[in-house]
């Protein structure tokens, strides 16, 4: 599991087109560390009260923040402004368009603190800044095999190279689902409890198999045929026949894996020439979508079986 540093010049760049930012000033200090993910209005503290100024979180100055600056005297600003400059903040957003003084500018600049400008309401910035945020800073990682969406269930495709996973990937993509990732599928906590799959941006929608080479995926079938991200919520491991010695023949236990602290799903494939690789896939899927929606078909004939052999007693 990584936790990326996030830092306001990461945060601008990758957030600067949604949330329409602008710099304005303190461009030195892009590389600040934003701690938390999300954000303060620092109306108390430029009032002067600082005993809980949150001081790690950007800062976001809104029509009543703004207000109350304008109404102070010139001569009051300066110490207000040092004050809140005073502290470690990664940044400070102006919304709606509001225009800080050059005295705040200027303080900020000698402080080092980016100073940046949307149009956007305050609850708006705030809500999707928010969002950004934790999408930033969510637990991050990767797992080496291939992601498919087969009707809504998110599949994990895993195996020694050479064992048939991108075989059953292309298989499935032909029966109209979806490639999330290709041989190494980048996986991201949200929520504490979601654990979502994609692929690199650079390799997104292309596939390697061996023999052929690199192919695109969506050029070939289509653009249903790619989906940037899904939710995991099965993990499939391709395994060699002999390496299987305990075969689950009922399915009645169900085994999990950890990603990110969170189990999911996990079976086990048995591979052997032969094997509709791609159509076991494809049913176990449908297998956990029942699951999940309360039936189990093992657990069901078990409770007939268990019920028959109680009437013969």
């Amino acid at each position: 599991m990584q936790r990326e540093t996030i830092t306001v010049e990461k945060f601008y760049h990758e957030q600067a087109r949604p949330l329409d930012l602008r710099l304005l000033a303190g461009a030195a200090g892009l590389k600040r560390i934003i701690r938390e993910p999300t954000v303060n209005r620092p109306g108390l503290a430029l009032a002067g009260f600082t005993r809980y100024f949150a001081s790690k979180r950007l800062q976001v100055i809104g029509k009543a923040e703004s207000s109350f600056l304008r109404a102070l005297k010139p001569e009051e600003r300066a110490p207000r402004y040092a004050d809140l400059f005073s502290y470690k903040i990664p940044a400070v957003v102006f919304s709606r368009n509001l225009k800080p003084d050059k005295a705040f500018l200027r303080t900020a600049e000698e402080a080092q603190v980016p100073i940046l400008v949307t149009p956007l309401i305050t609850m708006k910035f705030i809500n999707r800044a928010t969002l950004a945020l934790e999408m930033l800073f969510a637990p991050r990682g990767s797992e080496i095999g291939s992601m498919v969406d087969i009707l809504g269930v998110g599949v994990i495709i895993r195996g020694e190279s050479g064992i048939g996973k991108s075989e059953s990937v292309l298989a499935l993509i032909e029966r109209g689902y979806s490639l999330v990732s290709d041989d190494v599928t980048r996986v991201t906590l949200i929520d504490g409890r979601d654990v979502m799959g994609t692929s690199a941006e650079l390799t997104r929608a292309h596939m390697e198999v061996r023999g052929i080479g690199i192919i695109n995926v969506a050029s070939m079938f289509g653009v249903r045929s790619i989906r940037s991200e899904k939710k995991v919520d099965l993990v499939i491991t391709l395994k060699a026949w002999e390496e299987v010695p305990d075969i689950d023949r009922l399915g009645m236990e169900q085994e999990y894996v950890r990603i990110l602290g969170v189990e999911i799903p996990h079976i086990i494939i048995p591979v052997r020439p032969g094997r509709d690789l791609a159509r076991l896939v494809e049913v176990a899927a449908f297998q956990i979508k029942l699951k999940s929606s309360g039936y189990n078909a093992a657990k069901e004939l078990n409770d007939r079986l268990v019920t028959q052999m109680g009437g013969r007693i």
